[in-house]
């Protein structure tokens, strides 16, 4: 079915992620393929590490932990660095597919309001432009 799952991952925000994490999890159980969390920052100091290496490190961490919670077999994580994640968020993501060898990605998304009738939200940019099969989880 699908080689590899791609699992966007917003450090600062893993409570909003919690059904998307679980959905990626059942997801490489039941097919038995790997997952790959993904995170991008900036290389100026953030609210969740103060260098792009400390973050490289909290999302291996992360990965680690999400391994050890759903007893999946195959599990990794890729940092990258962006100028302005901001704005390079959605492009970075799209790279990463390809980057990470990935053929699924399974991403959170949020209630929509009033902003995403003007501005898209990352999950529908990166479905929209992404060569591979996206899971918006809400």
């Amino acid at each position: 079915m699908y080689k590899k799952i791609m699992v966007p991952v917003d450090l600062a925000h893993i409570e909003k992620l919690e059904k998307a994490l679980e959905t990626a999890a059942d997801l490489s159980k039941h097919y038995d393929i790997p997952v790959c969390y993904v995170g991008v920052t900036s290389s100026a100091p953030g609210q969740v590490a103060h260098t792009p290496k400390e973050f490289a490190s909290k999302l291996k961490d992360f990965a680690a932990e999400q391994e050890k919670k759903y007893g999946l077999t195959s599990v990794d994580s890729k940092s990258y660095t962006s100028h302005d994640p901001s704005i390079d968020l959605d492009e970075t993501l799209i790279d990463a597919t390809g980057d990470t060898g990935s053929d699924l990605v399974v991403m959170a998304s949020h209630v929509p309001g009033l902003p995403e009738h003007i501005f898209a939200s990352n999950a529908g940019e990166v479905a929209m432009h992404a060569k591979v099969s996206v899971f918006v989880i809400r």
